[in-house]
């Protein structure tokens, strides 16, 4: 019979793991932030926390003024709005709320107050180079991977001029354009001068590749990535299972890059709200199951969207050693499914994937996202190492140190030197 864990190891299991948990600096895999010398790309404040989309869809359910006229509205009019009406007008009960207020109190704001005027005065006497210091401190983030695409004009000329990188932004080459929209990303490649036609010929393949390898080395890109629709298949005789098979998984190969799949969304399932308009939908992970089988040399970093493909890509993640799994990411990104993620990772793949990435667009969501995240990982941690106590394996604090390790970034550096 097991002997049943006290009430004081239990404290004291949970202590060390708290420790653990909150004292390990992230490597944030995956979000939409920019390095601060790119200017006005990285979005930061007050205003911007409020008008981020997942708040833009809350608030057109609490108001009559139709999404396109909300949109023309001044940002600055916008984030008044949905602070009254969802922070005044209503409790702010709903994650993307909390999430503000988790990171003003985090900030030393008074929220009790509430008070937007003095809010915005307290942030306009940061600057962004300062401020992102500040975030990064305050949420224990010590690297920030972006999401750079050379298809966007305005960074796309940044990169082509040039600028000294903040060496804690670490660039993923975004290639959405190429991939899902192949016939405009053609007519786009072509003005830049690379010799492509609209059919995948030979000639147009390597055109592609020649694009990937510039825009590798120009950004010195760690991995890939893509967000693909749930119909996506490999199956299919399609532009995008063409130009990723003959031209994204070969460079990939060749420049040892891990290829990021984010599987499972739906784009402007109501086109009125703008990017706040997307949704989700079951992928076919069959899909992802050919492509580890097919490429085994490849490496592939996978999230879905669909709460219903999780436990699949799980079972998949055993039977191939090439996919990772990471992050909840996008709709998942709610303790109730970061509780619920965590675990079914855990129980079926031990510590071998990324616990979380933050996904912020917005540069002060790094804090509430990682306090949030924290908070679900150290829960998690401490039931399960309280179930191999009940075994007589009781973990060290080295242990628990080298497990959260791995859960906040290291299984992902180690995944990628594959």
């Amino acid at each position: 019979m097991s002997t049943p864990v006290t009430e004081f190891r239990r404290n004291a299991l949970a202590a060390m793991v708290d420790r653990a948990v909150n004292s390990t600096p992230v490597i944030d895999i995956h979000t939409h932030l920019y390095d601060p010398l790119l200017g006005g790309l990285l979005l930061w404040g007050i205003d911007e926390l409020l008008v981020y989309h997942y708040l833009m869809a809350e608030v057109n359910r609490r108001q009559k003024l139709l999404p396109e006229s909300f949109l023309t509205l001044r940002k600055s009019r916008q984030a008044e709005i949905i602070w009254n009406v969802l922070f005044i007008q209503h409790s702010p009960l709903s994650e993307a709320c909390r999430g503000v207020l988790t990171t003003l109190h985090r900030l030393g704001l008074d929220v009790k107050r509430r008070d937007l005027p003095a809010l915005r005065d307290w942030f306009a006497q940061w600057n962004a180079e300062t401020y992102v210091t500040r975030c990064m401190e305050l949420a224990n983030v010590k690297s920030i991977y972006m999401t750079n695409s050379p298809f966007d004009d305005e960074e796309r000329a940044a990169w082509q001029k040039g600028f000294l990188r903040d060496e804690r932004f670490v660039a993923a080459l975004r290639v959405d354009p190429l991939l899902v929209d192949w016939p405009r990303a053609a007519r786009r490649l072509a003005e830049w001068g690379y010799e492509v036609g609209e059919g995948l010929s030979t000639h147009t393949l390597n055109e592609v590749r020649r694009f990937l390898a510039d825009w590798t080395l120009r950004m010195e890109a760690r991995y890939l990535m893509v967000s693909l629709p749930p119909e996506f298949s490999c199956d299919d005789d399609n532009e995008c299972a063409q130009l990723m098979k003959a031209a994204v998984l070969p460079h990939c190969l060749e420049f040892g890059q891990p290829f990021a799949l984010m599987m499972g969304v739906r784009r402007a399932v109501n086109p009125q709200l703008g990017l706040a308009g997307d949704g989700l939908g079951r992928s076919d992970l069959g899909t992802l199951a050919h492509l580890c089988a097919a490429y085994p040399e490849n490496r592939f970093l996978v999230t879905v969207l669909s709460r219903e493909n999780q436990h699949e890509l799980c079972v998949l993640a055993r039977k191939f050693s090439n996919l990772h799994p990471f992050g909840c990411w996008w709709f998942n990104n709610v303790p109730y499914l970061i509780d619920e993620t965590l675990r079914l990772r855990l129980e079926l793949l031990g510590t071998s994937f990324t616990a979380q990435h933050s996904d912020a667009r917005v540069l002060d969501q790094i804090i509430y996202k990682w306090d949030h995240t924290r908070r679900s990982l150290s829960s998690a941690l401490t039931d399960k190492y309280a179930d191999l106590a009940l075994t007589g394996w009781e973990p060290t604090a080295a242990e628990v140190e080298r497990d959260v390790q791995g859960l906040l970034g290291g299984a992902f550096e180690q995944f990628c030197k594959m």
